[in-house]
């Protein structure tokens, strides 16, 4: 009975072990981080799936979030900003476009391709994601009715290429 009891520890301890330990970061995921972000307090890392992990991070006062593949390549960088912190443009864009809605949440996303404007807005009855270049020209709209019995019917439009 006592070895039985010994056994059944073990095995609890082992079960309990194996499920608790995180995947390490891989060092040349680290140093890019560190060279990129120099700056960052309070990392915390999550691995987003087979090829690339996420750092959440503070700096300069402000929560970010940052992508890097498995080779140390950033991908992205995302964190949110403050209306006043939006550019003219944007700005212009949401107030002549959007007419009628109230700006829920604006992040900033970059890439090596470049910076966008990811912004949640919204109205008595729909929700819509917009994102907008730095001249305010609409790359991506995605709308979604508050009130659809479906919860899922979401609509994709793409800005226009002039």
């Amino acid at each position: 009975m006592k070895k039985l009891m010994i056994l059944m520890v073990f095995i609890s301890t082992m079960a309990f072990t194996a499920c608790g330990q995180k995947e390490h970061v891989p060092a040349n995921v680290k140093t890019a981080f560190s060279q990129k972000f120099p700056d960052a307090k309070k990392v915390n890392w999550d691995k987003e799936n087979a090829h690339e992990w996420e750092a959440e991070f503070k700096m300069n006062g402000k929560a970010y979030s940052a992508n890097f593949a498995t080779d140390g390549t950033w991908k992205e960088t995302e964190y949110r900003v403050k209306s006043s912190e939006l550019p003219a443009a944007v700005k212009s864009t949401l107030k002549s476009e959007f007419k009628g809605y109230d700006l829920e949440k604006a992040e900033v996303s970059e890439t090596p391709e470049g910076k966008v404007f990811e912004m949640k807005i919204e109205n008595d009855d729909h929700d819509m994601e917009v994102v907008m270049d730095g001249n305010g020209k609409v790359l991506k709209k995605e709308s979604k009715k508050e009130n659809d019995e479906e919860g899922d019917n979401e609509n994709d439009e793409e800005g226009d290429n002039d």
